[in-house]
């Protein structure tokens, strides 16, 4: 069993939060045209390049477990909107590499279990939200 992960975004006016992660630290924001700093992301920017970042290790790691070596190996996430709505119905994973005389498809679907974040996309996910009252707010060191 795998040990919990913890991931904390911290708001920093705007549009914009720190998150935070282990000891590593990247900036979220929106686009000025959407009211934001364009200082970093876009919040589902980030959840893609989780999924694309994954999916791509995932490819690299079943590729090595057979000695294979995929020259050029990227993945890309494009995703489709539903209308207006605030979601997305369609998520296209694109797997591209110099894969030789190596069957590139057999490779993405060995891969798949191994994907942490697209098995998140599963059913069964659950999600709970949960508010916490702060009776003071913790201060900032960098608007001190």
């Amino acid at each position: 069993m795998s040990e919990p992960r913890h991931v904390e975004a911290r708001w920093q006016g705007g549009l914009s939060a720190t998150v935070t992660a282990r000891d590593h630290e990247l900036t979220a924001d929106e686009p000025e045209t959407y009211g934001g700093g364009n200082q970093g992301m876009m919040p589902t920017e980030l959840f893609f390049a989780g999924l694309a970042s994954c999916f791509c290790l995932a490819v690299a790691h079943v590729a090595a477990k057979r000695d294979i070596e995929l020259p050029g190996l990227r993945v890309t996430v494009d995703a489709e909107r539903v209308g207006k709505e605030l979601r997305y119905s369609r998520l296209r994973v694109e797997v591209a590499a110099a894969s030789g005389e190596h069957d590139l498809a057999a490779l993405v679907t060995r891969a798949k279990p191994f994907c942490w974040v697209s098995n998140m996309l599963a059913d069964d996910l659950e999600v709970s939200y949960v508010s916490t009252v702060l009776h003071s707010p913790p201060t900032n060191p960098s608007n001190a």
